[in-house]
């Protein structure tokens, strides 16, 4: 039986999208997020742990990051872990990252942005991104029932 490399997160971005593109028009977006969790310390004051992921998108994925994604914005990530590592002056350096499978955006836009989007990567580089389905959600005006 094989094994299972799934990881999902829900978070902030931590910076923009910094997009390279490779030899055949190839694309690659980096970013940082961060993941808080709430916890009360020893004397019972609520404290906040936050982790920072390093997140890589390819392709058509990273075009999507691209366009949609800036620092702060939440979003839920899917992908695997990958380790890889390189030399420098003789200094072997590691380093762990998510690679991304799909996103989403979990904020509700302003006026000036586009759609949210849900898109996944693909290996297909004529596979344009699909937008998400846009939820209605009831306006601050209507009566809650509760």
């Amino acid at each position: 039986m094989s094994g299972i490399n799934k990881v999902i997160l829900i978070g902030r971005l931590g910076k923009d999208p910094d997009v390279r593109t490779f030899e055949g028009g190839v694309k690659k977006a980096t970013f940082t997020m961060a993941t808080s969790e709430f916890r009360k310390d020893k004397d019972g004051n609520r404290i906040e742990l936050t982790e920072w992921h390093n997140i890589v998108c390819w392709r058509n994925l990273a075009e999507t990051a691209e366009k949609y994604l800036n620092k702060g914005k939440m979003i839920y990530v899917e992908g695997k872990l990958r380790t890889r590592s390189w030399e420098d002056n003789g200094i072997k350096h590691y380093i762990t990252e998510i690679e991304a499978s799909t996103f989403t955006m979990l904020e509700s836009r302003s006026a000036s942005e586009s759609a949210p989007v849900a898109t996944q990567n693909t290996n297909q580089g004529n596979v344009a991104p699909q937008p998400a389905v846009e939820e209605s959600f009831p306006s601050e005006t209507d009566d809650l029932p509760f």
